[in-house]
C-alpha cells in the first residue's frame, strides 16, 4: 500500500482504519488482535480513534486488545482525538454537548486515552471540532508541554476552515499534520470552499470520514442519493467495481492526497475498499458524480 508522508519521521498509510463502530463488531479482545493483525497485513497501519467514540468506550476496547497483543503498538500510527463534551451517563453533570479546548481539558482528556489505549504515547492527537472558545495560544503551549512529556509526538486537526486551520499553526512552532474533514458524494463542501486547495498549498494530507456518507448512498430515497446511485452503478459496470469502490477511487482522484477512513469491521470490505487504489478514473467519470450530487451541469 502507498505511504503518504506527513511530516519528518510520520507516514500514514494511504486508508485508515476507523475504530467508531468498534463495539458494534462485538468482538472479544482476542477477535479484535485478530482483526488488527488482519488490516496490518494489508497495509493499513494508520488507526482513528476519538475519547468520545462509543459513548467513550472505544479506546478502552482497542486498549484490551492491545494489551494483550502488546506487540501490535509499534506497528501502527495511532490517531486520536479530544474537545468535544458528550452528555453520557460517565458525565451526568452536563447540561449540554459542548467543546473544551482549554489546557485542563486537553491534559486530562491525553492522559484518560493513554490509560484507555494501553500505551505511553499518542501518534497524532486530533481536536476533534473547531471551537469558538478557542485560544489558540493556550492550545499552542499544552501541545508544546504534551510532546515536550512524550506523551504526543505531532498534532493535526479536524473539521477546521482554512482560517481556523491558519489560526492555530501560526502559534505552532511544528507543523500541523492533518485536518480530518468530510468528503463523500453526498457531501462536497470541502472540494467547494476552500479546504482542499489550502490543504494542497500547505502540503497537507486530508483524513477523509465518512466516503461513503454513513450509507446513505445505498439506501436513501431522495432526489440526490437516488442520482448519485445510479451514476455510480454506471460507472462501476464500466470499470468493473463495486459502488463502494468507486466511492473510494472518485474520493482518491482529489490532488491534495487524501487518506480515507474506512468504518467498516468486516475484513472482506475492507479488502475491497484497498482494491479501490488501482482503479484510475476519468475526469469525465469524476464530473458525473459531481453533477449527480449536484443536480445541475458545471457553470
Amino acid at each position: 500500500m502507498q505511504r503518504i508522508q506527513l511530516a519528518d519521521g510520520l507516514s500514514f498509510s494511504q486508508f485508515i482504519q476507523g475504530y467508531w463502530r468498534l463495539l458494534d463488531w462485538d468482538l472479544t479482545p482476542v477477535q479484535m488482535v485478530n482483526f488488527a493483525k488482519q488490516h496490518i497485513e494489508l497495509g493499513i497501519t494508520t488507526v482513528d480513534h476519538a475519547d468520545i467514540y462509543g459513548d467513550y468506550e472505544c479506546e478502552v476496547a482497542f486498549g484490551q486488545a492491545l494489551k494483550l497483543a502488546p506487540d501490535l503498538r509499534s506497528q501502527i500510527e495511532l490517531v486520536t482525538k479530544c474537545d468535544i463534551k458528550l452528555v453520557s451517563q460517565k458525565h451526568p453533570s452536563r447540561q449540554i454537548g459542548h467543546y473544551d479546548t482549554s489546557a485542563a481539558h486537553i491534559l486530562a482528556s491525553v492522559d484518560a486515552s493513554l490509560q484507555n489505549l494501553q500505551t505511553d504515547y499518542i501518534d497524532v492527537l486530533l481536536l476533534h471540532r473547531p471551537d469558538p472558545l478557542m485560544s489558540a495560544d493556550e492550545v499552542a503551549d499544552t501541545f508544546a508541554e504534551l510532546k515536550q512529556a512524550g506523551k504526543v509526538r505531532h498534532f493535526g486537526v479536524s473539521n477546521f476552515t482554512p482560517m481556523q486551520f491558519d489560526l492555530l499553526q501560526s502559534r505552532l512552532t511544528d507543523k500541523l499534520v492533518t485536518n480530518q474533514v468530510e468528503f463523500n458524494p453526498m457531501n462536497m463542501q470541502c472540494s467547494a470552499d476552500g479546504t482542499f486547495e489550502h490543504l494542497q498549498m500547505h502540503k497537507v494530507a486530508p483524513m477523509i470520514w465518512s466516503c461513503l456518507a454513513g450509507g446513505r448512498i445505498f439506501g436513501e430515497d431522495s432526489p440526490q442519493a437516488n442520482r448519485v446511485r445510479a451514476v455510480l452503478t454506471e460507472i462501476g459496470e464500466e470499470v468493473g467495481a463495486t459502488m463502494d469502490q468507486v466511492i473510494y477511487a472518485w474520493v482518491l482522484k482529489m490532488p491534495c492526497n487524501p487518506l480515507p477512513i474506512i468504518g467498516s469491521g468486516n475484513i472482506k470490505r475492507i479488502k475491497m475498499a484497498v482494491d479501490a487504489s488501482s482503479i484510475q478514473l476519468t475526469n469525465e467519470q469524476w464530473f458525473r458524480v459531481w453533477v449527480a450530487s449536484n443536480g445541475h451541469n458545471v457553470p
